[in-house]
C-alpha cells in the first residue's frame, strides 16, 4: 500500500500535531535561559519548567471527555488557539519583563496540551483506514518526534541570533498553523463527525478502561517514560560532571532521534501485521538492550552505541502501545482513554528524575542510576505478556 491510500483528512491531522508539537518543542530551551533572565531562583526556574506538565497532566481528562462528546476537532482547535495565546504572553512576559506573565504563559500550553493530545491520537485511530492504525499511529509519531527532535534547535538558534519575542512570534505562528490544518480536517470530515456525534448517546461505560490491555500498556509506558526521564535528565549531568561539554549529550539525542525516526512506520506496520503486543515486546527487547548498553559504557563514544538500539526500540514501541490500550476501546470512551493513557507517560516524565535523583545522592554518584534501567524495562516486558497469558488460559 502507498502512501496515497491515506485519506487528506488523515494527512492535514498529521501536519497539526507536527506544527503543534513544533510550537511548543521550540520554547523548551528557552524556559531556563529566559527565567533567569527574569530574575528566577534556581527553584522558581525547576518550577516554571514543569507547569505545563504538571496542569497537562491534571487536565488531560477534562480534554478526553469532551472529545468523546463529539467535539474532537473543536478541542484540539481550541487547544491550538491556547497555544498561540501562551505565546502572546511570551512576548509580553519578555516586552514587561515579568516572570508571573511567562508562568501563566506555561500553564496555558499545559492547558492547550491537555486539550489537543487526547483528541490528536483518538482521532488518528478513528480516521485510520481498516487494517492500517499501526501505520497511521507510526506516521503521527514520526511527526511527533520530528517536531520535538527539530524544535529546540530552532528555538536556540532563533532565540540566539534574533532575540527571545521573535522566537515566541515564530511560537504563535506555528500554532495557528496547527489550527489551520485542523479546521480543513474537520471540513472534510464533518459528515462522519456528525453522524460519530450521535452515536455518543449509546451507553458505554467507562469500566471497558479496566481491559487487560489497557491496564498492560499503560504500565508499559509508566515504566518507558520513567527510564527514558532518568536518563535523559541524568546521563547530561554525567557528562557535565566528568568535563563534557553538552554537545556530548545532543550527539546522543539526535542519534535516538534519528534511529526512532527511521522505525516509526515501520514498526507501526508491523504491528498491524502482527498484533501489536509481540511488535511492542520486541522493541522492549531493543531498550533493554540500549540500556545495558548504556549501563556498562555511559560514557562517549562507546556510549553512542546504546542509542541505536534505543532509538529504534521507541518506534517499536510506542506505536504498538498506543493500538494494544487504544484500538479496540468503544469510540465514545476513546478519547477519554488517550487522556488516561497519555497520563500514564506524563506521571513517568515526572516521577523519574525525582526518583533516580533520590538514588544518585544516596549514592553520591550519577553512574548508579543507569544499571537500575534495564531492571525497570524488564519488569515492563513481563508486565506486557499478562494480556497474552490470560487469554490463552481463558
Amino acid at each position: 500500500m502507498t502512501l496515497k491510500e491515506f485519506s487528506r483528512d488523515i494527512w492535514l491531522l498529521h501536519f497539526s500535531t507536527f506544527f503543534f508539537f513544533l510550537g511548543i518543542a521550540l520554547v523548551s530551551p528557552l524556559i531556563s535561559p529566559l527565567s533567569i533572565l527574569l530574575g528566577a531562583t534556581p527553584l522558581i526556574v525547576g518550577s516554571i519548567a514543569s507547569i505545563s506538565s504538571i496542569v497537562a497532566l491534571f487536565l488531560k481528562p477534562l480534554g478526553g471527555f469532551l472529545g468523546d462528546r463529539g467535539w474532537k476537532f473543536h478541542v484540539m482547535t481550541l487547544g491550538s488557539i491556547l497555544g498561540a495565546v501562551a505565546g502572546v504572553l511570551y512576548v509580553l512576559s519578555v516586552s514587561l519583563e515579568n516572570l508571573t506573565l511567562f508562568a501563566v504563559g506555561r500553564g496555558i500550553h499545559g492547558f492547550a496540551m491537555a486539550l489537543f493530545f487526547p483528541s490528536s491520537l483518538a482521532t488518528a485511530i478513528e480516521l485510520a483506514p481498516k487494517g492500517r492504525v499501526g501505520e497511521t499511529l507510526g506516521w503521527r509519531g514520526m511527526m511527533f518526534s520530528l517536531s520535538n527532535l527539530v524544535g529546540p534547535a530552532v528555538g536556540g538558534f532563533v532565540a540566539d541570533y534574533f532575540g527571545f519575542q521573535p522566537a515566541f512570534i515564530f511560537t504563535i505562528l506555528l500554532s495557528l498553523i496547527a489550527a489551520g490544518f485542523v479546521s480543513m480536517a474537520h471540513r472534510t470530515t464533518q459528515e462522519e463527525s456528525e453522524q460519530k456525534t450521535t452515536e455518543t448517546h449509546k451507553n458505554i461505560s467507562y469500566r471497558l478502561l479496566l481491559n487487560p490491555f489497557f491496564i498492560a500498556a499503560s504500565l508499559a509506558l509508566l515504566l518507558l517514560s520513567l527510564a527514558y526521564s532518568g536518563m535523559l535528565t541524568f546521563l547530561p549531568a554525567l557528562y557535565k560532571v566528568i568535563g563534557l561539554g553538552t554537545s556530548a549529550f545532543g550527539i546522543y539525542a539526535s542519534i535516538m532521534g534519528g534511529f526512532s525516526l527511521l522505525t516509526r512506520v515501520f514498526g507501526g506496520r508491523e504491528a498491524d501485521r502482527r498484533g501489536p503486543t509481540p511488535v511492542a515486546t520486541f522493541g522492549f527487547s531493543l531498550l533493554l538492550l540500549a540500556y545495558i548498553l548504556l549501563a556498562l559504557n555511559p560514557t562517549p563514544p562507546k556510549a553512542y552505541l546504546s542509542a541505536i538500539p534505543l532509538g529504534m526500540g521507541f518506534g517499536f514501541a510506542v506505536p504498538s502501545l498506543q493500538m494494544m490500550a487504544l484500538a479496540k476501546l468503544p469510540q465514545k470512551i476513546r478519547t477519554f482513554g488517550s487522556s488516561i493513557y497519555t497520563m500514564f507517560f506524563d506521571l513517568g516524565y515526572l516521577s523519574g528524575p525525582l526518583i533516580f535523583g533520590y538514588v544518585a545522592q544516596l549514592k553520591d554518584s550519577y553512574m548508579t542510576i543507569f544499571p537500575i534501567l534495564p531492571l525497570v524495562i524488564l519488569m515492563a516486558m513481563i508486565i506486557l505478556q499478562f494480556p497474552r497469558f490470560l487469554k490463552e488460559k481463558s
